[in-house]
């Protein structure tokens, strides 16, 4: 399996005051292409942090970056804006939804900053609503949507640029145990397409839909094991 994500003695320290912070002490690892992984560790164990250094949301203080063959490290500003928007999907805890539009244009935000033309995002804002099974909510405010709703569209998003990865942070934390269900099968449809996922969760039964499980604790790699748990929705 080739990767498509490869970290290396990655450090991410931050100054306040007179003090420093180490987010991130030594983190190597490995993410092949279509795996799905789970971040998991207690407040405080650098998971957001490295969440945020692979969505190239943040730079590392030390160590290499290389996404699918290429450094981050060297790349400018209008290159990684372009990552962020073309090779990664973003799914948060709060939905980051746009109030005031409906949600296919929420979903289609994405390929408006790509410069994609109107006929043909709407073609694809549609197609992936379907494919999260909103296509009757496509003309919804995100206030007449439910919570898992409301994530749906947030999915829909993510994937509407065809990214190769799909970061998730904590994504059935704001939902109820029977939607956080139905959102983590969606999550195994999409992995089952082919895209690789990496998943940000403090909670153990949402970290046993991935088939990888890295704890982090205290900024390092507590433990990097195969599921053999696997769930399925």
């Amino acid at each position: 399996m080739s990767s498509i994500i490869q970290l290396s003695q990655i450090a991410r320290n931050y100054v306040i005051g007179t003090e420093t912070i180490h987010a991130l002490r030594s983190i190597s690892l490995e993410i092949g292409k279509n795996e799905y992984v789970a971040l998991m560790g207690p407040s405080g164990s650098g998971k957001s942090t490295l969440m945020n250094v692979l969505g190239c949301l943040d730079t590392p203080s030390q160590g290499e970056y290389i996404l699918n063959g290429h450094s981050v490290a060297n790349m400018s500003d209008n290159e990684l804006a372009q990552i962020r928007n073309k090779e990664i999907g973003f799914v948060f805890q709060t939905f980051n939804l746009l109030p005031r539009s409906t949600a296919l244009d929420n979903v289609i935000l994405p390929l408006v900053y790509a410069g994609v033309k109107k006929a043909e995002r709407e073609a694809r804002g549609k197609e992936v609503m379907d494919q999260v099974g909103l296509r009757n909510r496509m003309d919804h405010k995100p206030n007449e949507l439910s919570g898992g709703q409301r994530q749906r569209v947030a999915i829909a998003r993510a994937l509407v640029n065809h990214p190769a990865i799909i970061l998730a942070d904590e994504p059935t934390g704001n939902l109820d145990s029977k939607t956080s269900v139905e959102i983590m099968g969606l999550f195994e449809e999409i992995h089952r397409k082919g895209n690789t996922i990496i998943l940000v969760t403090h909670e153990e039964d949402i970290a046993k839909y991935a088939h990888r499980i890295v704890r982090l604790k205290d900024g390092l790699i507590e433990s990097d094991t195969l599921n053999t748990l696997i769930m399925h929705a």
